[in-house]
């Protein structure tokens, strides 16, 4: 996306926004109500024009094609499901209407059942007033994929499904990116959401670009104060998977030899406000660790460290999560 703008009734929508989005990736779009991100899904789709800047895809402009003509397919929030066609035929819509072999268009649907977690024996023949709101989902997701196209757009897909259905659909949507292999477009509000799902999270405010980052760099270092509060200040601490042990470890701790007495201990304990102290090499080897409460228990304070430090612990890479 090069230089997009777009302008609804003198309401700047879109304010020269330029995007890069790669092959394969899964791309959230996320930012509050009125932000511009249903706008740029609409334009990748061909749904509306920008009025100015380019859409390329594979070095084409493809900004004046129509919907039909772009390798793209969109899952919307209301399930959008024609309601007088059976899942079947919603499903098989457009490869119908492509005339595509009837045989493999068959195939090709029962296998998209399978992928959507939807029995074929069940559900092909029912319409969508007889499934409910997350059967229905999976069914415009299947329909999504039915053309192999190579983008998929998603527009806050899942925003009307109740919480537990909402985390089996974004684990099981997951799993096809997973095994297909697609590049995913995805507008959601929901920071928890873009942060399980994510490659790429662009966060957006008033028709610009906040940031636009991986999930763990977001949490990390968020740009500016809108993106710190839009995520939440503490939002990283329910997210442990990106934070590492190299965040948040004392470089510094206090140490001492295991040469010490239990009497110097305790004395640098207290001089540092600490209860533990890590026991060195004189090479700054790790050999053991002590605590207060160890040397609390023993009534001999002249005893060295080297007698009673405890050395069987647990450690950890800087790289492992917590």
């Amino acid at each position: 996306i090069k230089g997009v703008s777009k302008t609804f009734e003198d309401n700047c929508v879109l304010d020269n926004l330029s995007l890069n989005i790669k092959k394969n990736e899964f791309l959230t779009l996320l930012g509050p109500s009125g932000c511009g991100k249903t706008t740029t899904l609409k334009i990748i789709a061909g749904f509306e024009s920008a009025d100015s800047g380019e859409l390329m895809f594979k070095n084409e402009d493809i900004s004046s094609l129509p919907p039909y003509k772009r390798q793209v397919n969109t899952v919307f929030q209301k399930y959008a499901l024609f309601p007088h066609m059976t899942v079947r035929e919603n499903i098989e819509l457009i490869s119908t209407i492509e005339k595509n072999d009837k045989k493999k268009i068959s195939e090709k649907t029962v296998e998209l059942m399978e992928m959507v977690g939807l029995e074929k024996d069940e559900y092909l023949d029912r319409y969508p007033t007889e499934l409910s709101g997350g059967q229905q989902q999976r069914v415009g997701v299947a329909r999504a994929f039915a053309t192999n196209p190579e983008v998929i757009l998603m527009d806050e897909p899942f925003s009307a499904l109740d919480p537990i259905t909402r985390n089996q659909l974004q684990d099981e949507l997951l799993e096809l990116q997973n095994t297909l292999k697609k590049t995913i477009v995805f507008v959601t509000h929901d920071m928890d959401e873009a942060i399980k799902i994510s490659d790429r999270i662009c966060i957006m405010n008033e028709g610009e670009i906040a940031q636009y980052d991986t999930p763990e760099n977001i949490l990390k270092n968020p740009s500016n104060d809108f993106v710190s509060e839009f995520i939440g200040r503490n939002r990283i601490w329910s997210s442990p998977e990106f934070i590492r042990a190299k965040d948040i470890m004392i470089e510094n701790p206090v140490t001492c030899f295991k040469s010490s007495s239990l009497l110097r201990c305790i004395e640098k304990m207290k001089k540092n406000k600490v209860d533990s102290l890590m026991v060195i090499s004189k090479g700054n080897d790790l050999l053991g660790i002590v605590t207060a409460k160890q040397i609390q228990k023993m009534t001999d304070r002249s005893v060295l460290l080297e007698n009673m430090m405890n050395n069987k612990f647990v450690t950890v890479k800087p790289e492992d999560t917590i």
